[in-house]
């Protein structure tokens, strides 16, 4: 049996409640499948998704996204996490770019569980470079690196991340790309474990 791990691709937003319920689930396919995870940023389109800034939206609309937090907090009473609904609209670039940086120096879960955790707390705000600097400095990451990747790498990269997005066809996430085939929703993981183990990569030890 070959111990190669198949690359699983996990396209992820922080303002998502959906992607924060899909990351613990999705890390336990690495311990029970021989996978290996690739997180990959992809922007939600609120307004575009939800019809438009807040005074905007249509009595339709609102019915729809209240309908969603109530199902989210459903899946998060389950497993004992708090989720409460953000109060604006939230720009989560520079939080996928910190995503990103995360990533690149092996730190992607232990920073991706606060940011998750904290904004669906409401004690984050995503759009402060300092705030997450903090985040970062706990999982001992480098923050003054981290303020100049926002300025060199960081835009280009979060930028060929989506256009990765835009080629694998993701339009919402938690996506999931496996062996070429996406999975969309945290609620999709059991079709993710059932394909994977047709592929024969379930651990038997």
């Amino acid at each position: 049996m070959s111990d190669e791990l198949l690359t699983i691709k996990l396209y992820y937003d922080y303002k998502s409640p959906f992607a924060y319920l899909a990351m613990a689930p999705a890390y336990a396919l690495m311990e029970s499948h021989r996978v290996r995870l690739r997180y990959l940023p992809h922007e939600l389109d609120v307004r575009g998704a939800f019809g438009g800034e807040l005074e905007e939206r249509p009595e339709r609309s609102w019915r729809k996204v209240r309908y969603l937090y109530l199902d989210a907090r459903r899946f998060a009473n389950e497993r004992g996490l708090i989720i409460r609904g953000p109060q604006k609209i939230f720009d989560s670039r520079l939080s996928l770019m910190s995503g990103i940086f995360a990533d690149r120096h092996g730190l992607f879960r232990p920073y991706s569980d606060r940011v998750f955790e904290r904004f669906f707390k409401r004690e984050l705000n995503i759009e402060d470079e300092s705030a997450l600097a903090k985040v970062m400095t706990e999982v001992d990451l480098d923050a003054d690196a981290f303020h100049r990747y926002l300025s060199h790498d960081g835009p280009r990269e979060l930028k060929d991340a989506f256009a990765e997005g835009e080629r694998d066809g993701a339009f919402g996430v938690p996506t999931f790309i496996v062996d070429g085939e996406p999975f969309w929703g945290n609620d999709r993981l059991e079709w993710v474990a059932k394909k994977l183990d047709a592929m024969g990569l379930r651990r038997t030890q």
